[in-house]
């Protein structure tokens, strides 16, 4: 398991130095996608600019700006399925770049904080939320992966026996 894991840090040690030493780098390939999303990169597609689009493969400058449009006149996009919709390309084109999206949600008439999708936050963003320890926010994620999507917040609290109290905490941070 050592080896493994020193093997996995060695693969990810160039792409990480370019990351840090390169705020606008732009990742080349869907492998580096996946590399940079297992080491935390994210794009919040939710406030993404058209640099940070352009930080992905296979997106045109011009599709950048259709999304950086949409987003400006109040578009949320809740789902890879909604860029692809905006781009009018297929889901599956954007399917590679899906480790590094990130769906959050914004209450542009309240006070900004971001909502984050339950059916796909990573254990990293969740343990962002209030009231939300590592070992839960590992708990929701393996709970989801093992017996599906979350149908609603009350779902979340039966099937991981949560307190009233702490679902009354994280209702403001968490959507389905």
């Amino acid at each position: 398991m050592l080896k493994r894991w020193q093997s996995l840090r060695a693969q990810l040690a160039p792409l990480a130095s370019r990351l840090g030493q390169d705020p606008a780098y732009r990742l080349r390939s869907y492998q580096e996608v996946e590399q940079a999303a297992r080491l935390g990169f994210t794009v919040d597609v939710n406030r993404a600019t058209v640099d940070d689009w352009l930080r992905l493969p296979g997106l045109s400058i011009r599709q950048a700006q259709g999304l950086v449009r949409l987003r400006q006149a109040g578009v949320q996009f809740h789902c890879v399925e909604d860029v692809a919709a905006a781009l009018g390309v297929s889901p599956a084109h954007l399917r590679p770049l899906a480790p590094v999206l990130s769906f959050c949600y914004y209450d542009e008439l309240g006070d900004g904080a971001p909502c984050l999708s339950l059916n796909q936050v990573t254990v990293q963003q969740l343990c962002g939320v209030p009231g939300m320890s590592p070992t839960l926010a590992q708990a929701v994620v393996q709970e989801r992966s093992r017996r599906g999507p979350y149908q609603d917040l009350a779902d979340l609290q039966r099937r991981l026996g949560l307190t009233p109290d702490l679902v009354q905490t994280l209702m403001y941070f968490l959507r389905p």
